[in-house]
Order: C-alpha cells, then sequence, then structure tokens
C-alpha cells in the first residue's frame, strides 16, 4: 500500500482554486476539512513529484456526490483543465462491470457460475487437459490457473479486433500454472474469456449488454470504452497522457474491455459502487448482490499467516476489516500503460471514494485510502489512532532454519537472489540480470517477521513451496517471489541463449509505450541452476524445444516453444513471437528500404557504425530506434526530424503488408 507524506503549501492552495469542486448537500452535515486536506496535498504532491500528470478524485456519500475535483491540466496544449466530467481509463476496475455482467446472465437464467467455461465458449482449448475444470467462477476470483495476459493485440493506440482470437489461439497452445482453484493469483485472461462468455451467451456485442444493462440503467453517463475508442467529440473531455519529457501520446486505446478496457470518470465509479449499498440502485438480484460481496479465499491463501488477497467476484478485496471491526471495505484498483485508479466502498454505510491519475506510477491506492480514512473519521465512523514514537527496531538473531531459504526466487518476470546473512541479523533481495546483482531490499528480523522500508515479509512452506511472503496492508499476505528448486534431470534447449538478444516479430504499429521494454529481449542462463533460463523471466526448460513457468503463484507467467520460420529458429512466448537479433538485417550504404512481407511481421535492421539517420515513411506506418541494452532513442509517433543512432542500436519498422519505409543514413 502506497504511503505519501502530507504536503501542503500557499501556492499548491492558491493553485486549488483554479480546478472544479463540487460539494454536495450531506458536507452541510459533515465537515469535510480534513478530508479535502488529505485529498489535495496527497494528489498535489504525486504531480508536483513527476509520479503522475493528472488526477481526479470523488466522494459519494447515501447517494449523493459530496466531492469531485480535478487536478492538473487535461490538455497541456489547450490548456484545458481537468474537470469533475474528464474521461480517464479505468483499467482493472473494468473487471467489476465484466463480473456485474455475468451476474446479470446467471439472474437471467442463462448461465451457471459453477459450470465449465468450455459449456459457454467450446472453441476455448488448452493444451492442459486440466483447462476442462474452469468454471465461470474461477474466471472471476482469478482461481483458474491461466498464465496471466496474453499482449499482442491488447493495447496501444488503436484497437484491433483480432484480440479475442488470438487470446484463444494463444491459450490453446498453453498450460495451467495451477490446477483450477487451488489458488488465485491475479490473472487478466480470464475476464477476457468472461467477456466472451458474455457476449455468446447474451448474443449481443459486450459493449451493447453493458452499456443497456449496466451504464444506462445505473446513469453512468461518462462511463465507456477506452479514452483511445472514444468518438471525436469526447476527445475534449479526455485526460491526456504526457511523458516524463513532456510529449503527449496518442490516446490510450485498450481492446481487453473485460479485463481492463472501459474509461469514465471518478464520479461514474462511485456510482457504480453505490450499486452494492443496501440503499443503491441495484441492477442485481438479492442474491447474486451477495454473490459478488461474498471473499471468494483459495486454498492457498488460507494457508499463508494471514489471508492473502480476499478477492470477491472481480474485487481485489472483499469485506475487509477498516480501521474498525465493525467497518468493511470492498476494493478494486485498475493500472494500465499510462492511467492507474482505485476505487474504495463501504456498502454497509454506503460510502465510495474514487482516485484516478494520468501515469502508471500514479499513487491512487494509497490516497484513495488515505481519503477513505479522512471521510470516515470526520464522519465519527473510525477513530484516529494515536502512534507513539517508538525507536527504531533492534535486530535479532535469524533463526538457523531460515537459512534453508537463501536461494534464487522468481518474481514471476525477474530473477531473485535473496541472501540470508545470520550474523548479520538481516536478510538482502537482489534483482539479478544478466549476471548482474542489484540491491532490491534489505529488511531484519524482530519478533518473527522480517522488517524492511516496504513493510513486514516471511518466510513460508506451502504446499511444498519456499516462498517470501510480503503483508500489503488491506491486500493481506501475498506471495512476492518463489523460491526455484534444483531440477533432478536437468534439460537444456536446443538453441544458445546465453547472453543472447531477441527481437519482438509480431509488434503492431499502434503498440503502446508502456511496453516498449518488450521489443528487445536479452536471453541467459541461471548458471547456479542447472535446467532453468531466464528469457522474460525465468523458465524451467522442459524439452529441447520448450520451457515453462519456473513458479506457481505468481501472475502473467509465460512459456517458451522453439519456432522453425525458414532457415532461421524463433521464439514464441505466450503468443508473443521472437527471433535472433543476429537475424536483422545490417544497414549498409546510404539508403535501406524495408518492406513489410504479406504476414505483416514487423521488421528489423541494425546498424554496426554509428549514423545520422532521416525516415520517410507511409501512413499507419511507425518506425521505432533501440539502443543497444533496448532502451527507446527515436520513436515516430513523438519524434520527427533526425536522429543521430549509435553503432550496435536497432530500427524497428511497423504496418500494413506491402508499406516500404525509406531509411537514409550519414556517417559522422
Amino acid at each position: 500500500m502506497s504511503k505519501v507524506r502530507i504536503l501542503c503549501s500557499g501556492l499548491v492552495l492558491t493553485v486549488l482554486a483554479l480546478f472544479a469542486l463540487s460539494v454536495g448537500s450531506a458536507a452541510a452535515k459533515t465537515s469535510l476539512d480534513q478530508t479535502l486536506f488529505t485529498a489535495r496535498t496527497q494528489i498535489w504532491q504525486a504531480i508536483a513529484s513527476g509520479q503522475a500528470g493528472s488526477a481526479t478524485a470523488a466522494i459519494m456519500d447515501n447517494g449523493v456526490l459530496v466531492y469531485a475535483e480535478g487536478f492538473g491540466m487535461a490538455d497541456r496544449a489547450r490548456s484545458i483543465p481537468v474537470k469533475k466530467d474528464t474521461l480517464f481509463n479505468i483499467g482493472s476496475i473494468s473487471k467489476m462491470h465484466c463480473a456485474t455482467a455475468i451476474m446479470l446472465l446467471v439472474d437471467d437464467g442463462k448461465l451457471k457460475l459453477d459450470k465449465p467455461v468450455s459449456a459457454y465458449l467450446p472453441e476455448f482449448t488448452m493444451a492442459d487437459e486440466r483447462y476442462r475444470d474452469i468454471t465461470v467462477r474461477m474466471l472471476l476470483n482469478h482461481a483458474s490457473g491461466l498464465p496471466g495476459t496474453v499482449v499482442p493485440f491488447g493495447a496501444g493506440y488503436e484497437v484491433s479486433n483480432r484480440y479475442p482470437g488470438y487470446v484463444l489461439e494463444t491459450l490453446a497452445q498453453s498450460q495451467l500454472k495451477h490446477r483450477p482453484g487451488e489458488m488465485a493469483p491475479y490473472c487478466n485472461d480470464g475476464f477476457t474469456l468472461a467477456e466472451m462468455v458474455v457476449a455468446r451467451v447474451s448474443g449481443k456485442s459486450y459493449l451493447d449488454f453493458v452499456s443497456e444493462r449496466i451504464l444506462q440503467p445505473l446513469a453512468l453517463y461518462q462511463s465507456g470504452p477506452s479514452v483511445g475508442q472514444r468518438r471525436e467529440k469526447d476527445n475534449a473531455a479526455i485526460a491526456h497522457f504526457y511523458d516524463v519529457t513532456g510529449r503527449e501520446e496518442p490516446p490510450e486505446a485498450l481492446a481487453f474491455l473485460g479485463a481492463g478496457g472501459l474509461s469514465g470518470t471518478a464520479e461514474d465509479l462511485c456510482k457504480f459502487a453505490d450499486s452494492f449499498a443496501a440503499g443503491g440502485r441495484h441492477i442485481l438480484s438479492s442474491q447474486s448482490w451477495a454473490e459478488m460481496l461474498k471473499p471468494q479465499l483459495s486454498e492457498f491463501a488460507v494457508k499463508l499467516r494471514e489471508p492473502g488477497i480476499q478477492f470477491g467476484l472481480g474485487w481485489d478485496v472483499a469485506a475487509v476489516p477498516f480501521g474498525d471491526p465493525g467497518i468493511r471495505v470492498y476494493g478494486k484498483s485498475g493500472g494500465t500503460s499510462n492511467y492507474s485508479s482505485m476505487l474504495y466502498t463501504v456498502p454497509d454505510k454506503r460510502i465510495s471514494v474514487a482516485v484516478m491519475f494520468t501515469g502508471e506510477r500514479g499513487p491512487a491506492t494509497g490516497i484513495a485510502e488515505s481519503v477513505l480514512a479522512a471521510y470516515l473519521l470526520e464522519k465519527g465512523y473510525i477513530k484516529k489512532e494515536e502512534k507513539a514514537v517508538e525507536p527504531p527496531l533492534a535486530a535479532e538473531p535469524i533463526p538457523a532454519e531460515l537459512a534453508a531459504y537463501a536461494g534464487e526466487y522468481s518474481s514471476g518476470g525477474s530473477l531473485v537472489r535473496i541472501k540470508v546473512d545470520l550474523p548479520g541479523k538481516n536478510v538482502k533481495l537482489f534483482k539479478v540480470e544478466n549476471g548482474t546483482e542489484t540491491l532490491l531490499s534489505s529488511a531484519i528480523y524482530n519478533n518473527g517477521y522480517f522488517h524492511s522500508a516496504e513493510g513486514l515479509h516471511y518466510f513460508a512452506t506451502v504446499d511444498g513451496r519456499q516462498v517470501w511472503v510480503s503483508r500489503s496492508g488491506l491486500f493481506g499476505d501475498n506471495v512476492a517471489c518463489e523460491k526455484l528448486e534444483p531440477v533432478v534431470r536437468p534439460q537444456t534447449l536446443r538453441v544458445a541463449v546465453r547472453d543472447k538478444q531477441w527481437l519482438w516479430r509480431n509488434a503492431q504499429a499502434s503498440e503502446g509505450n508502456g511496453i516498449s521494454g518488450a521489443y528487445v529481449v536479452t536471453s541467459g542462463l541461471i548458471e547456479s541452476l542447472p535446467g532453468y533460463i531466464d528469457f522474460a523471466g525465468p523458465k524451467r526448460v522442459e524439452t529441447p524445444i520448450s520451457a515453462g513457468p519456473a513458479i506457481h503463484t505468481m501472475r502473467d507467467l509465460t512459456e517458451l516453444a522453439l519456432v522453425e520460420k525458414s532457415d532461421d529458429t524463433w521464439v514464441w512466448l505466450s503468443g508473443m513471437l521472437y527471433m535472433p537479433a543476429e537475424s536483422a538485417r545490417v544497414l549498409s550504404g546510404a539508403t535501406a528500404e524495408i518492406r513489410i512481407a504479406q504476414e505483416g511481421y514487423n521488421e528489423w535492421l541494425r546498424l554496426a557504425e554509428n549514423a545520422i539517420l532521416s525516415f520517410r515513411l507511409p501512413d499507419r506506418s511507425r518506425l521505432i530506434v533501440f539502443g543497444s541494452t533496448g532502451a527507446v532513442l527515436y520513436d515516430s509517433v513523438s519524434d520527427k526530424g533526425e536522429v543521430y543512432v549509435p553503432a550496435g542500436s536497432f530500427i524497428e519498422v511497423a504496418g500494413s503488408p506491402g508499406i516500404v519505409v525509406e531509411v537514409k543514413a550519414a556517417y559522422p
């Protein structure tokens, strides 16, 4: 949970007068002074520190909007400030709409929660026969065992209608990461399948069903598809995203509607949450309404010291105590490449809080929690906690048996090395990349837990798996990384992967910049553990042509298979295709043409010497220049003119089949 220090200045208070503020009639009965102070100071600090570009926040009490405010500029070029009706992508809060859509179909008698998904989507298959045990409920509470998130065609500056079919195609080649129902690592693809179920069972497009059965009945008039899919007349209402250099990116479009593809306002989020309060406007039957509010703990979660994330159907946290045992809070977060958001609601008190930012690092979760706490305090529902000043914790001796937990771990996308220093009374976590260690965290042992700047942690063995667990406020105890166990009979891939670069070959011209790190990937061996490789995260080699997830408990795991392409061997990585970097054509001479072939794969050049480059691009094409390590040096989405490019860099071109991009090079 984010913790942000309160900052207030005369300048901040002066600037606040420029922004829209809406206060409802309930404000006359309840002082909002501390709530407004909390919201404004923490949101402005996030913006001033560069964590976010703009923001919006709202509070609803007993069906009345008591506070709504915008912060920063929605459109810098036209000097349009964020207002309470400015549109933000809500990311994974869209999962709540998807879960509600499923429950509406349950109410219609057209669907059963505990019936297999394949009964409604017979075209859904997997290489792992256990997929037949995945129920509709498991899609909504993350217990399906699906690997995570299929990336191609999912997000960027245009929406591709290929996404649902590509998800099915990718899953047909995939294994489950655990038995359905066993555990519940967060999973986007479950909600993409749920979206397909809604469309199939209802006989309508997903957006039409959500609009007719959820948005219109609840008067969510500002809610709809992602900002990149909005009609031209809505553009003025969009909170545009600007990168750290101040450059504006095209509006973000999201194809995974059920998993995270909607947009809206903070007010609409609060109105939606209000439909789960007893006095709110209900669109679900009492049985379905109660089912959505019921905590859904997995078999694995209850074996931790405190239950892990207490998912509901769609909720990230369900019925979790907040400040007082009698206050039970529900929450759902949302994050995309360009936006972050958080929605909290207390159904019993009919109070909801929403905070939204432009920028994926916007601390929406922590600030929304602080605002909710301030409002509940001012309403008299919770008591202020007075924390005494205490001296720093003293490090105690680490029990000797915990030394066995030292070793290599996976956090899903990264290799982590944990060192247990018994004499030093501390544990250190290092990220390991290309053989280099970078310190991530250090913790001392005291009273049964390891304490770091980030919070509480402990080692545990659950169902034979050794894990490092972190405690995160309302989100409970959750696995931060899982230990990689030695392989008895290690296998090796039939292609070299040690310190080898790979280039993404099925990227689209409209890919969002948030995925730029996926274009150039370096693979390696895990020297201390034969049988494992590191390719976009640690993987266990299963056969000479395949490698699967090294762990089971984390989100967004990928698997790998070798694919023969002409005279080359590519890598299939859960739907993403990679070719060896050395296979890219070398740029030579003063001019080169790059043509997109009929199959539509993006093309690559590599530079053998320093050059000053200029480009001629046709419409609906894109060119990105990457440095030798994968850093973006130039992107035609936002950059124009010439660019100096050092030797060892790569040029990537994407677009429709048949287009030709001309590259001109001058060699200094």
